[in-house]
């Protein structure tokens, strides 16, 4: 007699949530990705940041005492770069206008994050002198001024979308070839769930909070495409080899059982991945802040589309 596993979890039954919750996430991150496109203000799905358009980027530490540093807001920062005039650069009549400035306050009020315009050498001493009066004293050594042209920007915007491109469809080319057309199919699915949700939060994070994403995001992009894939092979594999063992029960039960049998180890996986992240996020400092939560919003999402998106999936798409 065959004895029929019973496996604890049965992810078939909760099919019906699975795919709600995921159809819900990603339509809202459809909307929020043509929402930002149609917004005059960014004119893309993602706002682009400071690698993409170019400019010059400006932080700054302050000298403060054994108290914490005086109160200071971003609107005052920003108010003072409107008011500045900066000399005239070598292909300018007049300096660039800091109007559109924006500033971020780090670490407590200890460091001032601007992102200005394009700025030459003179200028940005002009920007830094300026600021010192406000918000000073400042350190001396602890600051960094970073300057991209436009041209430099266009181009590493492209090579962002052409790596994510041919990544992607890499990934499409292996998958076809190792798997049948409904494996293949729904591990493209889940690639594309994830990517979308993850952009989907931050085209939303871009409209309410100014959000930018920038060369990192495209590194963290391909990073959860290759994570999302790997954690959907696992499974795949795994039904794969109950067939010869369980072909005698329904697909459905066959998912049921290969899920079961890879729940704690992509959980466990997950977590070890999740955890250095979290470290990232609140250790890591302001530079790998967002790219570390791309990075864990995106293993999050691959962890649960490999368990409850496409494998409840594939009993469907098989009957047809």
């Amino acid at each position: 007699m065959t004895v029929s596993p019973s496996p604890q979890f049965r992810i078939s039954q909760h099919r019906r949530i699975a795919w709600w919750g995921s159809g819900l996430a990603c339509l809202l991150s459809v909307v929020g990705l043509v929402v930002s496109w149609l917004n005059p203000a960014i004119g893309l799905p993602l706002r682009p940041g400071l690698d993409f358009t170019g400019g010059t980027q400006i932080q700054l530490e302050r000298q403060c005492a054994a108290q914490a540093c005086s109160s200071i807001t971003a609107s005052q920062v920003e108010d003072r770069l409107a008011s500045l005039t900066l000399p005239a650069g070598t292909t300018r009549e007049q300096g660039p206008n800091l109007s559109g400035s924006k500033v971020q306050i780090l670490d407590g009020g200890e460091s001032l994050l601007m992102r200005l315009p394009a700025l030459s050498a003179e200028q940005s001493q002009v920007v830094i002198r300026s600021i010192d009066g406000l918000a000073g004293p400042l350190k001396a050594s602890g600051g960094s001024v970073n300057t991209i042209g436009p041209t430099l920007g266009a181009q590493l915007l492209e090579g962002s979308v052409v790596s994510l491109l041919v990544s992607f469809a890499a990934i499409a080319v292996y998958i076809s070839f190792r798997y049948d057309k409904v494996f293949a199919f729904l591990a493209l699915v889940t690639l594309a769930h994830d990517v979308v949700i993850t952009c989907g939060l931050f085209a939303w994070l871009g409209l309410f909070f100014g959000i930018e994403v920038d060369s990192l995001f495209a590194v963290s992009l391909i990073t959860v495409a290759g994570y999302s894939v790997t954690d959907t092979v696992i499974v795949f594999d795994r039904i794969r080899e109950q067939k010869k063992n369980l072909g005698h029960l329904p697909l459905a039960d066959q998912v049921d059982v290969a899920v079961d049998a890879t729940l704690t180890r992509s959980l466990y996986t997950s977590l070890t991945t999740l955890l250095p992240l979290l470290g990232l996020i609140f250790f890591g400092g302001a530079s790998l802040f967002w790219f570390a939560v791309a990075l864990a919003v995106g293993i999050a999402v691959g962890s649960w589309s490999s368990i409850g998106v496409a494998p409840t999936l594939l009993p469907v798409l098989s009957r047809r």
